[in-house]
């Protein structure tokens, strides 16, 4: 049994004991739609309405999540509001595509995401963490100041890239592709009023103007990572590696034979390098943070460190690493890295007891369904036990989607699982982490859940 009384409750946004009206809706989910969630949507199955247009629901039983997203699934797709806010640079990716083009794109990366490549990725992620201990250990020789850590695992999540799935680079300057992806998700997450109310995609929206400059900055640099590719392909095909671009470059139909699109090579590229760094580094901020805030777990983390990191193959690690993975997944369980799933009936259904007519929009909101009352065990409050062996075999399996489930279900989540777990731990062996004085940490939805401001910490060095 969990005991309140000595485990930590991370901020979260109060929910509302009754829906918003329209107006004040409207400006909420412009701005966090954490906040607009009310209290029935931490307590019962399905929540109808709460949108200003057509029918919604809310669906956190976990029959009614497998049904969506494993037993039908060719009944709801993407909903229009999702496309409209993917549509910046991301509609024809992996993330966003559907039937024919999303199947073609999603067998030819497959490969690159076995267990079997991702286990020869670990070396590549410990030396990536190995370089993140001694730029801290150097800013921790300057005392005084506080360490932006959201900052800094965003930097090491994009090293990573380069050095396993963009073996050429990621085509620029990790700090420019950094600050750029910042201002990415800071405005084409934003859901536009425009949106929510329906109007036709031809009216310009405001807000997107602001992301033009940041669009046109990836189509350059990525296109000059496509063409330095195209180049080495075509001089020396047998020294390419077999990373996701080459994939990409060669992925075809397998019943027309056609190759992808440029702008379907382009969006999977700008997925990869979004999704493939903005998941984990927020993964990894929130770990660090929870961490800093209960000294049992941070110090059974730096134990488990101290027992395993120089110990056995790398591309063993991550399964050794078992209470660093309980705390990395309940993480993922109180800040999820993707906080809400939307399809659309394509016919009418029924979900557990339910009618659901065609049209309804049906949102599964894994930010909601980790806090359930009636899923969860105090479920606002940090405890990785309930992730141990023993425990976490009691959790519905429809209850946790920190990747989404079914077909479309994240296909790097097992590299983002061992990118984290080892970097957490090696973080945890060498410093001590505590929050920097004065600073609030409130999470918002920018696509991802994030800490609003960033995360400035006090790091000191373990003996």
């Amino acid at each position: 049994m969990l005991q309140s009384v000595s485990l930590p409750r991370p901020p979260a946004p109060t929910p509302r004991p009754r829906p918003l009206g329209v107006v004040s809706l409207l400006k909420v989910l412009a701005t966090n739609p954490l906040e607009a969630w009310t209290e029935a949507h931490f307590e019962e199955p399905i929540v109808a309405g709460g949108l200003p247009f057509g029918r919604a629901i809310v669906v956190s039983d976990p029959a009614a999540v497998r049904r969506v997203l494993l037993d039908n699934p060719r009944n709801y797709e993407k909903d229009w509001m999702q496309r409209r806010i993917l549509s910046a640079g991301l509609a024809d990716g992996l993330l966003s595509a559907e039937g024919h083009q999303w199947r073609v794109q999603r067998r030819a990366l497959a490969p690159l995401f076995s267990r079997r490549s991702v286990m020869t990725f670990a070396s590549a992620v410990v030396a990536a963490a190995e370089d993140l201990v001694a730029r801290l250990d150097r800013q921790v020789s300057e005392p005084g100041g506080a360490v932006d850590m959201a900052a800094e695992v965003t930097r090491l999540t994009l090293d990573v890239l380069e050095h396993t799935i963009f073996s050429d680079g990621v085509g620029a300057d990790r700090e420019d592709i950094r600050l750029a992806m910042q201002r990415y998700f800071e405005v084409a997450s934003r859901i536009d009023p425009f949106d929510i109310l329906g109007l036709p995609a031809g009216i310009p929206r405001p807000r997107r103007l602001k992301v033009w400059s940041t669009l046109r900055f990836f189509e350059k640099t990525i296109d000059m990572l496509i063409a330095t590719r195209r180049r080495r392909l075509a001089e020396a095909p047998g020294d390419v590696p077999q990373d996701l671009l080459t994939l990409l470059l060669a992925a075809t139909d397998p019943q027309t034979g056609e190759r992808l699109t440029e702008t379907e090579v382009r969006a999977n590229v700008l997925t990869f390098i979004a999704a493939g760094h903005e998941t984990t580094a927020n993964c990894l901020t929130w770990s660090l943070y929870l961490l800093s805030q209960s000294p049992e777990w941070r110090e059974r983390v730096c134990a488990e460190a101290e027992r395993e990191l120089d110990r056995g193959d790398p591309a063993s690690l991550v399964d050794r690493l078992v209470e660093t993975r309980a705390v990395i997944d309940e993480a993922n369980r109180l800040y999820p890295p993707i906080s809400a799933i939307s399809r659309v009936a394509r016919g009418d259904d029924e979900l557990s007891g339910h009618r659901v007519r065609r049209g309804t929009m049906v949102v599964i909101a894994p930010y909601v369904l980790h806090r359930h009352r009636a899923l969860w065990t105090q479920p606002d409050y940090f405890n990785p036990d309930r992730f141990l062996p023993g425990a976490r075999e009691t959790i519905e399996r429809f209850a946790y989607l920190p990747f989404g489930a079914g077909p479309r279900v994240c296909i790097g989540s097992a590299f983002a699982l061992q990118e984290a777990c080892v970097t957490l731990a090696m973080l945890s062996r060498h410093f001590t982490v505590a929050l920097a004085p004065g600073h609030t940490v409130r999470p918002v939805q920018k696509m991802t859940l994030r800490p609003d401001g960033g995360m400035p910490m006090m790091l000191r060095r373990r003996d």
